[in-house]
């Protein structure tokens, strides 16, 4: 049985543990990063949509969070959404006529809302409102890690690796369990920061996504949101941006049935978020620590590629610790981002606290809330030059 260290492969909120009360003063810096990164004003309509299975205290802190800011906040719970199209015909008509009257979306959801028509990234570039995604990320952890890194570090990170990949000719992914992927012809997601009516964000903020023409060689899957982790090792083949062949066992075969037209390579994306937990957390979470990289593989329609909306079989597949590079040149070495050591980013880092400390990848060492973004002043002063708080 092939075992993996980092997850266990939770299914839903329902298998997330639950915090204490109190814990809600604990979650507030990250909560102030999530409303500072939607540019949340007074008055403006929020909604927050939390399936039924999300912690309480969750939702308590991230409503708090925009009332203290003056927003007009509603709460709607709802049930929990399925992945990939699995339940397509789902109503969804109050989620639908509730997110056309809001200014800002909270979406505090498991398999991302984005899996479903009524509510795909075109339907939401169609809109007014700005969307937050906390898509398996709406955890008391994932908003102490992840969500404590200040965004001007993850931008700055951002940046650079936007800077040395979009002019890129080849990125090839390996990991010691077999993977071996080749991409070209990308497209990349710029983010520009500030968000804008009709944009779709993640949070924690986490990685640089793209959208390959080209994909050749194997990917050894470690966990998917398909299958899990697997028993034993599975194996995906791509040739010409298209999966040609599926191997290991039963997970193979959950992965055939789930998209009996074939697969395509739809996504990649590479984690740049030092804070964000790998050991006990989600897929959706890994993928975005520094040094991970994840890829989603999607449904074909009638045979072929459809970029403009859901493939009804969207499948994420996590790698933890790859080596990836770049036209020849080492960008991460067995999951270790090497631009956490780059000049800038320890320049940017030094305004909240001790680069070491802001930027260590081994998000068990949770940043000290004086050294997130609402105590980049005191931190600034008081921690940079010190080894250790």
């Amino acid at each position: 049985m092939t075992t993996n260290p980092y997850a266990g492969s939770p299914f839903s909120y329902a298998t997330e543990p639950a915090v204490a009360p109190y814990s809600i003063v604990e979650l507030m810096p990250g909560v102030r990063n999530a409303l500072e990164y939607l540019r949340l004003q007074a008055g403006e309509r929020v909604l927050l949509m939390t399936e039924h299975t999300v912690d309480p205290v969750v939702v308590q802190a991230l409503a708090a969070g925009a009332a203290f800011r003056d927003a007009d906040v509603r709460i709607l719970s709802v049930p929990p959404f399925s992945p990939g199209g699995w339940d397509r015909e789902a109503p969804l008509d109050i989620e639908t006529a509730a997110f056309r009257e809001a200014d800002v979306v909270i979406a505090a959801t498991w398999w991302g809302e984005v899996h479903t028509a009524p509510l795909f990234f075109d339907q939401i570039k169609a809109r007014s409102s700005r969307w937050l995604s906390l898509h398996m990320t709406a955890t008391a952890g994932a908003l102490l890690t992840g969500g404590r890194l200040p965004a001007e570090v993850f931008y700055v990170l951002l940046r650079l690796t936007l800077e040395r990949l979009s002019p890129a000719r080849a990125i090839r992914v390996t990991s010691e369990r077999g993977t071996d992927v080749t991409y070209s012809g990308f497209t990349f997601d710029p983010d520009p920061g500030a968000m804008r009516p009709g944009d779709w964000r993640p949070f924690p903020y986490g990685g640089a996504n793209f959208w390959p023409t080209d994909t050749e060689g194997v990917i050894v899957i470690e966990e998917s949101t398909v299958t899990g982790v697997p028993e034993e090792p599975l194996r995906i083949t791509l040739e010409g941006n298209l999966v040609r062949k599926i191997e290991g066992g039963v997970a193979a075969d959950q992965l055939r049935r789930y998209a009996p037209g074939g697969y395509y390579m739809r996504h990649g994306l590479i984690g740049l978020n030092p804070k964000v937990r790998v050991a006990g957390g989600t897929q959706f979470e890994r993928e975005k620590h520094a040094g991970a990289f994840y890829c989603g593989i999607d449904g074909l329609t009638g045979g072929m590629p459809v970029t403009s909306g859901p493939g009804f079989a969207h499948c994420d597949i996590q790698v933890d610790r790859p080596t990836m590079v770049v036209d020849g040149e080492l960008f991460i070495e067995r999951g270790r981002l090497l631009l956490l050591d780059h000049p800038e980013v320890r320049e940017v880092a030094a305004r909240f606290g001790p680069p070491e400390v802001i930027l260590d990848d081994n998000p068990t060492m949770i940043l000290p809330r004086r050294y997130t973004a609402g105590g980049a002043e005191r931190g600034a002063v008081s921690g940079a030059g010190r080894s250790c708080p």
